[in-house]
């Protein structure tokens, strides 16, 4: 669906029912004086801060901190093991045994981890050339390898290929909160001093990229997407290891990809900054993926390298229900019933757990469906046990 009507560039989206909140933010996108032929919605898209998660936006000579969001370098990673089977004792063992290992919710390591996991960097003025990242890295070696809260989880799944998979979603923590906070600041006063065009309310405050400003985000920002990935293979390693603590395995290589960053692209004949926020990679034969709510399939792909879509996808179902909502009108029996009768060892508990039920997230079969131009399914993935932050 194409929209263009109030915006000085089209919207192209891959839904037909995309919230009014996520619309307005989008057409506030569409309108700002250096975005790039398009905006591409995807079909998990709904209302963020300033950008609407599952956008993507190109830009010409400037990167938005909101457009990329505050969990920058956010991801999935996944591992398909040699297991075919999992009866329920010894899943229950496996999960017990994860939630000692792996800190959850706001919680973080007693101990600072191994420096030598974090990313390395070629710059020999780490204070100057980090500064957030520097300041911040007392915490972030202690929340290496620790899940977060919201939609984070760590879940084990049946593939229709015959295989037990292992799948994680995390970011990076409190690290690239810091960093998108504070440069997000610097933009929101420069723009004021700039006597900018771009309205302070819609919270897509922006730096040149040609200022030592922006290069400085884009750094930090880098940074952050390497940690995230540090993290969850962190928490990968640690997982494998509770599992052939209890289970005779072997395993593939890891499947990664990060859903939160802007990375400097060609579209269109022009080199642009391509923001992706809640969003993933589809460039044709990029292996992705693509999950869904606790109480539904989630999804190994392949992308189709659609030019449309800024050669992306979705980064999961998508939220219906905002988090108060769901607690307050999600019927908490109903839910667990529902988890239980797939057969889900699930983490909804009490009513404090329902922004994270099945019933908060869009119909992933939709999804799917919506966006088959831009990937191809490799394997479907039933939940059979999950944590959740």
């Amino acid at each position: 669906m194409i929209v263009s009507n109030e915006t000085n560039i089209p919207i192209k989206m891959w839904l037909d029912d995309a919230e009014n909140g996520a619309l307005s933010q989008a057409i506030n996108l569409a309108n700002l004086p250096f975005a790039f032929h398009h905006v591409a919605l995807m079909p998990d898209c709904h209302q963020g801060y300033g950008m609407p998660i599952g956008g993507v936006l190109a830009t010409r000579g400037v990167v938005i901190p909101n457009a990329v969001g505050v969990d920058i370098g956010c991801g999935m990673c996944a591992v398909k093991t040699s297991l075919t089977e999992l009866d329920t004792d010894t899943l229950k063992e496996i999960m017990g045994e994860i939630r000692k290992v792996i800190p959850v919710g706001f919680n973080k390591h007693k101990e600072t981890q191994d420096p030598k996991l974090i990313p390395e960097t070629s710059y020999d003025d780490w204070t100057e050339s980090f500064s957030i990242v520097s300041s911040n890295m007392g915490t972030a070696l202690k929340s290496l390898g620790t899940l977060g809260g919201g939609n984070h989880f760590i879940e084990i799944q049946k593939g229709d290929d015959g295989h037990i998979w292992i799948m994680i979603h995390s970011g990076s923590r409190n690290l690239g909160f810091q960093v998108a906070k504070y440069y997000n600041d610097i933009a929101k006063e420069l723009n004021k001093n700039w006597y900018s065009s771009v309205d302070p309310k819609d919270d897509l405050a922006f730096l040149p990229l040609n200022t030592k400003e922006a290069k400085a985000y884009i750094r930090e920002m880098n940074y952050c997407v390497e940690y995230a990935l540090a993290n969850r293979k962190l928490m990968m390693d640690r997982v494998i290891t509770v599992f052939k603590s209890n289970v005779d395995m072997s395993n593939e290589n890891m499947i990664n990809i990060a859903h939160n960053y802007a990375t400097m692209e060609n579209h269109f004949g022009a080199d642009v900054m391509v923001h992706r926020k809640g969003a993933t990679l589809a460039r044709e034969g990029t292996t992705g993926i693509i999950p869904s709510s606790q109480g539904a399939k989630s999804y190994i792909v392949k992308g189709k390298g659609n030019p449309e879509s800024f050669n992306s996808c979705s980064h999961g179902a998508g939220r219906r229900m905002g988090r108060k909502q769901a607690e307050r009108e999600l019927d908490l029996d109903a839910e667990q019933k529902h988890l239980e009768d797939m057969g889900v060892i699930h983490s909804v508990r009490g009513r404090g757990d329902l922004d994270e039920a099945p019933s908060a997230y869009k119909d992933i079969d939709v999804v799917m469906e919506n966006q088959k131009d831009l990937v191809d399914i490799l394997v479907e993935l039933t939940p059979l046990g999950v944590i959740k932050g």
